[in-house]
């Protein structure tokens, strides 16, 4: 991870900048806003673009992925303009967090896998892009976005030290463990032989 270099009170001030920018439900307003039905009463309930995809809507799927990458993306960008990378790391962290668990939604947010692509791609873009190079693979032969995702969260870490980024290794770790988490539900189907396909209603 970079040095702490800046002050407490700024780094929380940019911990609450990501996090409430993270926590903005682009997939939640994007569905209602087209009519689209209550997102958290079709296929897994979740906010994320997968789940989007279940309304039928590959535009309104495509614009969440892009919305909830760029909210990662942005929140860093800002912190490391106007502060430093130390900042940075905190506010795309935050901003991952906030779509994980956001406020407005009692806690219940989406898995991150769009955010932690974008903020990645923000923070070290060769980290990035391989992380969404991993997912496309996987999803091509898998055709399941969770089995990418778990797959790109893993070798992110492994990414950050072939390319020459060790300072994003810690966050990698982080963002990897979270990931996981918010996967386990789909880990376990996976196991089971029964988790859904991309696109699969």
């Amino acid at each position: 991870m970079p040095m702490i270099e800046t002050g407490s009170t700024l780094l929380i001030i940019w911990a609450v900048i990501g996090y409430f920018l993270g926590s903005i439900p682009f997939g939640l307003l994007l569905t209602r806003a087209m009519n689209l039905g209550n997102l958290r009463e079709i296929g897994s309930g979740n906010i994320g673009a997968t789940n989007v995809l279940r309304t039928g809507s590959k535009g309104a799927a495509a614009a969440t992925l892009l919305l909830d990458g760029g909210k990662g993306a942005l929140a860093a960008l800002l912190a490391r303009y106007l502060t430093g990378e130390d900042a940075a790391q905190l506010a795309g962290l935050m901003a991952f967090l906030g779509h994980c668990y956001p406020v407005w939604l009692k806690f219940k947010g989406g898995k991150g896998v769009a955010t932690f692509l974008g903020l990645l791609l923000a923070l070290a873009w060769p980290v990035g892009v391989a992380c969404c190079l991993t997912w496309l693979v996987a999803a091509a032969l898998k055709r399941m976005s969770s089995f990418a995702a778990i797959t790109a969260a893993a070798l992110s870490s492994i990414w950050a030290f072939v390319l020459g980024r060790p300072d994003v290794f810690l966050l990698c770790v982080i963002l990897t463990l979270v990931i996981y988490w918010r996967h386990r539900d789909n880990i376990a189907r996976i196991k089971a032989g029964t988790e859904p396909r991309i696109g699969q209603k």
